[in-house]
């Protein structure tokens, strides 16, 4: 009897403990078949239509209007790892899955999106500072660029829960804070975020014409996953996403060497935890969203240095702002004339450019190939530089066009 009784006790007090950990995400509807098929506990909370834009042939410009499902389910946390691992299996892509704080945030999130949120600021998209423009580029050196994809590689990995996680965001913040040293209006911090101890890192080039409080935001993730949950897994993501860490850090090097002043206000950042369904990302469009923060533009670099078709650029049409894809797209003609230009889908959740747009921001995301054609060796021990062939030409390329983007929009 006394067993028992301690027995109970033990199971009372652990009980809590012991529960799974419920989680709150949105989702695509290919996503949720595979949630439906494999995780029996995942609950269905609500669904909505969303209209899409999507080229009327892979590559095209021509758009036509589609319609995406997304739904907003409760999960075990315990299974999103699983829900990565599946996505990139079965669907060949990356995320597929945005994580929220609460049922509440999974649900507006479905309201926001199926009300077509648009971008609250609507700037000029004049290319007007080609002198900038055209003396920064012959800077920005592929070697360097490589350099730091593989030293980022060089970390166990960058799993936004581990050690080796919190390593690389302290690492990446020492390397930029050297880069823009003995400028006062460069600054480096670390954002801290709630639920897990890897920090996004933030550059801030601070603007000094009259609309200095609008921002142009510029974004990669810097963790990595391989699939497993395990903290001494091995998970290199070069490209995936140390390219488009990288990018950033050469147009950190390029502004700094020049002593870059902007009009605008420029944000250079790293996130934490993308790859657990665009958490970094998703805290801090909602705190920019609830203060206010006159954003006009955001790009996302998410994989920049696997060349997987003839054409060199391509831009993602839906769960992005088609008036600021068209600027890139001229950006590109402008200043990069001799690259090609396509345009494909990549679905919903698959970057964080999809934290920012679900909050009325207008963002775009220029990617390494068509969705189809992109590296499939990421979210594994084999993203490595070997996948590209140990160089960084192809990165270069966005490199660029992100340093374009920064100085044509940062110039007011």
């Amino acid at each position: 009897m006394r067993r028992t009784l301690i027995a109970a006790a033990l199971a009372l007090a652990c009980g809590p403990l012991l529960a799974a950990e419920s989680a709150w995400i949105t989702v695509g509807d290919d996503a949720w078949r595979l949630i439906a098929a494999e995780a029996a506990d995942a609950r269905l909370l609500s669904s909505r239509e969303v209209a899409v834009d999507v080229p009327a042939v892979r590559g095209s410009a021509a758009l036509v209007r589609a319609v995406d499902r997304v739904h907003a389910v409760e999960i075990d946390a315990d299974w999103l790892p699983r829900l990565s691992v599946r996505v990139h299996e079965a669907l060949r892509r990356c995320g597929g899955f945005v994580r929220h704080d609460s049922p509440a945030e999974a649900l507006a999130e479905l309201h926001r999106l199926q009300g077509r949120v648009e971008a609250a600021l609507a700037p000029s998209y004049a290319i007007d500072d080609a002198a900038e423009v055209n003396a920064s580029l012959p800077l920005t050196q592929d070697s360097r660029i490589l350099a730091t994809i593989q030293r980022l590689s060089d970390f166990q990995n960058r799993l936004y829960d581990s050690s080796h996680g919190v390593a690389a965001s302290d690492w990446l913040a020492g390397e930029w804070r050297g880069i823009v040293a003995g400028r006062s209006w460069m600054k480096v911090s670390q954002v801290r975020h709630f639920g897990w101890p890897q920090k996004s890192v933030k550059l801030v080039i601070q603007g000094s014409g009259p609309n200095a409080a609008e921002t142009v935001v510029l974004g990669a993730h810097l963790d990595s996953t391989a699939g497993s949950g395990s903290s001494e897994v091995r998970a290199p993501g070069a490209d995936d996403d140390a390219s488009g860490v990288a990018a950033l850090t050469e147009v950190v090097r390029v502004f700094a060497e020049r002593n870059y002043r902007p009009q605008r206000t420029i944000e250079l950042i790293a996130y934490a935890a993308e790859e657990a369904g665009l958490r970094g990302s998703q805290q801090i469009a909602k705190r920019y969203q609830r203060a206010g923060k006159p954003v006009v533009g955001v790009l996302q670099l998410d994989m920049t240095a696997f060349q997987g078709d003839a054409t060199d650029l391509w831009i993602f049409t839906d769960y992005t702002n088609a008036a600021q894809n068209q600027f890139v797209a001229d950006l590109a003609a402008a200043y990069l004339p001799l690259l090609g230009v396509g345009y494909d889908r990549c679905g919903y959740g698959c970057s964080d450019h999809a934290s920012w747009t679900g909050r009325g921001f207008a963002a775009s995301f220029p990617f390494e190939a068509s969705f189809a054609h992109s590296n499939h060796a990421i979210h594994t021990a084999n993203d490595t530089t070997a996948t590209f062939g140990n160089q960084a030409l192809h990165a270069l390329k966005f490199t660029q066009l992100a340093l374009a983007y920064a100085v044509e929009l940062g110039s007011d």
